[in-house]
């Protein structure tokens, strides 16, 4: 994270409803508004529990910015759902 936050990926993105919502400057985008630029799947030794993805994310008005969800049995469904609907991936 700490990386990518130097490269400018410094919003913090939350799913809420169909839209993901850029919680520092309060703005909210539609998946077809989305680029999925890279992606980072975290696994921990055993427990499922400790699996997590990361999102590294453009919107169409060039704000960068990170989505994280649990990966696996625990992710978010409506995380799932919006990334699914996102289809601009680099």
């Amino acid at each position: 994270m700490n990386r990518l936050q130097g490269d400018g990926f410094n919003e913090n993105f939350k799913v809420e409803g169909k839209k993901i919502h850029a919680l520092d400057i309060d703005k909210e985008y539609a998946p077809s508004e989305v680029k999925i630029l890279n992606f980072y799947r975290f696994e921990g030794e055993s427990d499922p529990a400790d699996n997590a993805i990361l999102y590294a994310l453009e919107t169409n008005d060039g704000i960068r910015g990170l989505l994280s969800d649990a990966y696996g049995p625990y992710a978010d469904t409506h995380v799932t759902k919006f990334i699914t609907e996102v289809e601009d991936i680099m």
